[in-house]
């Protein structure tokens, strides 16, 4: 973070909502949630506390003004007919934002945050889903399943880090008193984790992904008009019963 030296200089510079909001992101980012304080906020933009409240009105305004900074940097999908590729890069950007600050998941899981960022996401996103030709119904479900994925797959992620972080030979120790031919299958799994040699050049996170986004094809595929009327747009044949002649 800032040093003295800086603050010095920091404070002939004008406060604004967006510096603080941006400063208080940095101290997320290093520090985790916990440690965004508006005391802490105000020692590193070198002002007293009191002076931030001319600009955000709570610690509140400043986590849900952070969370829209985090949901502003995720690329929106595309237009064009690959609904698909436009789909799989806008997860892949969300998953990325929430890589770079694994605080927001949490706050966006608790409903802090929904301001227009989020919004603009949300339609963005519900709008290419109907576009690409799946009812309401399925779109509904179609977000709910990409958005568990985003989510679920940062949070475990964030969790799996910390505990590695936390105790690096936590893992390896564990396996060691493990009876190996006892769960053979979860020793092998775990291998996997540690060496990473079942990855493929692909992460866990486009994996799952990349198998939702085959079964919302099929399910589109499905119910497009063409796979419905395959038998129907044929003419029908009345077969001509034979005239009987009088006797």
């Amino acid at each position: 973070m800032a040093r003295p030296a800086d603050r010095v200089a920091e404070r002939r510079v004008p406060l604004s909502k967006e510096r603080v909001l941006r400063t208080a992101m940095a101290i997320a980012d290093q520090g985790g949630i916990d440690s965004l304080s508006m005391r802490r906020l105000a020692q590193e933009l070198g002002v007293e506390a009191m002076s931030l409240y001319h600009y955000v009105s709570s610690k509140d305004d400043i986590l849900n003004g952070i969370v829209e900074i985090v949901v502003a940097e995720i690329e929106l999908p595309s237009g064009g007919k690959d609904w698909r590729a436009a789909v799989r890069r806008s997860a892949i950007s969300f998953h990325d934002a929430l890589a770079r600050h694994r605080w927001a998941a949490n706050l966006i899981m608790s409903g802090i945050g929904v301001g227009t960022a989020r919004v603009r996401y949300m339609e963005a996103l519900l709008g290419r889903l109907r576009e690409a030709g799946f009812s309401a119904n399925m779109t509904h479900h179609a977000y709910h399943a990409l958005d568990s994925h985003i989510m679920g797959s940062t949070l475990w992620a964030a969790g799996y880090s910390a505990l590695a972080k936390a105790d690096p030979g936590a893992v390896q120790r564990f396996v060691q008193k493990l009876p190996v031919a006892d769960y053979p299958y979860f020793a092998e799994h775990v291998d996997q984790h540690l060496t990473k040699s079942a990855r493929d050049g692909v992460s866990e996170f486009e994996f799952g992904l990349d198998l939702i986004l085959d079964g919302l094809e099929k399910v589109r595929s499905a119910s497009s008009p063409r796979s419905s009327t395959r038998r129907t747009d044929r003419p029908i044949r009345r077969s001509r019963r034979p005239t009987r002649r009088p006797s």
